[in-house]
């Protein structure tokens, strides 16, 4: 299904689960509340500016925590993330003998969540959340007791609260210019990163300084490291110099399919949900295949938002500790000034790849979620007309995200094998995480 922007400006809410997920679920049911929210969410993150791939990581993993904790709390196999997400502590519990109902309060804590972390959105987005509240708070209500109610939108409404203040305190919470410092000094020398784009505001990278927030799963000091890259090189004897030759040549004999993977994981921001998104949609597509139930739901979302919000700031601490310049540059000023990639090469170091490592980290834990073979297909772009893609497991599809960027003409060969190594390691963190009770 296509929306477009007018659409959008009317109000996604006006939009059911069952139009963006072909859901099943019944409208009071909590799988129903959580499932249209994160509809409107991803479209949220699709159409704002301020969404760079590593805030978008961020929210997706602040959200999915509220939902977690929020079911968590009356569930009697989920555990609590208290004690091993970073410094997360006293978040509220249900008062002893009190009445809840579990779609009310999942809606509460949606509701107050998005507000968060997606309320720096346009007009229409807030006059989609707004929508989407009183629609869905219609449905939950109805035959409901108002005490029953009141409390359950309360102890809701609490856990995200809780979850906001303690948001915090990761270093990410504020994004000034859409990331962009309004002063940096580019470091000298040939083997380092220069803009590669015209925009004035691009003359700097995005947020130099993410690789310094505070992950949620992995250790605070420099976890999941990664060896330097290849030596720069001019040589054409070099490894450096032959690894950009490689991305030269694969952009220039680009045959029909791998042009389509490029585009197909490109997952430009404003253009597409961004990787961290597209990987939510995966998840979505999953649930509803397999109609995942409640508590699995929000434990895959959970673990699955902290995996690429760790990744993004794992990655960003090596890209800015190496500071490699791009293929663009490198190829076009050394061995082909006429040369271009297929795909807009995003404003930052080059070294690791991003895709990779965010990928490898989402796929780390999704394995551990539905299996290391589990077969899915992934029609996240088929509103944009790009067709389907199957894969035979997450890893495989993790590699085809990687692999994309060397096609696009972004990465070097070196920045996407070890971005996906050093996505396993941001998984494996989180998948350390107890969230079943033993």
């Amino acid at each position: 299904m296509q929306l477009s922007r007018r659409q959008f400006g009317r109000g996604l809410a006006a939009v059911s689960a069952a139009a963006l997920f072909g859901s099943r679920a019944q409208a009071a049911e909590p799988t129903h509340i959580l499932r249209t929210w994160y509809a409107l969410i991803l479209e949220l993150v699709r159409q704002t500016a301020t969404y760079s791939p590593p805030v978008a990581a961020r929210a997706f993993a602040y959200v999915g925590i509220t939902c977690f904790e929020a079911v968590a709390s009356g569930s009697k196999s989920l555990k609590s993330l208290q004690g091993q997400a970073r410094d997360l502590a006293n978040v509220p519990q249900r008062k002893a003998g009190a009445t809840y109902d579990e779609a009310v309060i999942l809606h509460a804590a949606l509701a107050a969540s998005a507000q968060t972390f997606f309320g720096n959105t346009g007009p229409s987005g807030l006059r989609a959340m707004k929508a989407l509240e009183k629609k869905l708070h219609a449905e939950a209500a109805q035959n409901l007791p108002p005490a029953v109610w009141e409390e359950s939108a309360a102890y809701g409404r609490a856990v995200a609260e809780h979850i906001d203040t303690w948001s915090l305190g990761d270093g990410g919470g504020h994004v000034e210019n859409l990331g962009f410092p309004m002063e940096y000094t580019l470091q000298k020398g040939p083997a380092h990163w220069v803009p590669t784009s015209t925009i004035g505001l691009q003359q700097a990278p995005l947020l130099p300084h993410w690789g310094e927030c505070l992950p949620l799963a992995m250790p605070q000091n420099g976890a999941c490291p990664l060896p330097p890259p290849p030596a720069y090189s001019e040589d054409p004897a070099s490894e450096f110099y032959k690894q950009a030759l490689e991305v030269r040549d694969a952009v220039k004999n680009l045959d029909p399919e791998r042009k389509a993977i490029a585009r197909f994981w490109s997952d430009d921001p404003m253009l597409s949900p961004t990787p961290p998104g597209h990987w939510m949609w995966i998840a979505m597509q999953i649930f509803e295949k397999e109609n995942t139930d409640l508590e699995k739901s929000v434990e895959v979302l959970a673990r699955l938002g902290m995996a690429v919000s760790d990744g993004f700031i794992a990655c960003w601490k090596s890209k800015f500790e190496y500071d490699l310049v791009r293929p663009v540059t490198y190829i076009k000023r050394v061995i082909d000034k006429t040369w271009e990639p297929l795909l807009i090469t995003p404003p930052f170091p080059e070294y690791p790849s991003g895709h990779s490592t965010q990928s490898s980290a989402a796929a780390t834990v999704l394995a551990q979620d539905f299996g290391d073979t589990y077969a899915f297909t992934d029609a996240t772009h088929k509103r944009d007309g790009l067709a389907p893609r199957n894969y035979k497991s997450f890893e495989a599809a993790a590699q085809e995200a990687a692999i994309s960027r060397l096609y696009g003409g972004i990465h070097y060969r070196a920045a996407i094998e070890f971005g996906l190594e050093q996505g396993k390691c941001v998984g494996k963190f989180v998948n350390m995480l107890k969230t079943r009770v033993a």
